[in-house]
């Protein structure tokens, strides 16, 4: 799918997506949405001291790894 056709998600969308409200788990960054549910690495919505339903943009700074990370993942949402 191209990425510019993606559904638009505010903020407040999106935080329902952390693992407690919604059975999806989604976190943003670069402003687009991942849907990172099928991680082991994202149960139950947490990821280290991370939250889904957020944007981690600015969080990647501190990250072991680099964005690539989010290659693995399916872009279902672009964020407004």
């Amino acid at each position: 799918m191209d990425k510019d056709n993606l559904p638009l998600l505010t903020r407040g969308q999106l935080a329902l997506y952390n693992g407690t409200d919604k059975d999806r788990i989604w976190v943003a960054y670069k402003g687009l949405v991942y849907d990172v549910t099928r991680s082991k690495l994202w149960k139950n919505g947490k990821h280290y001291e991370h939250w889904a339903g957020q944007d981690l943009t600015e969080e990647m700074q501190d990250a072991p790894h680099a964005d690539w990370v989010f290659d693995k993942f399916d872009a279902v949402a672009r964020l407004s």
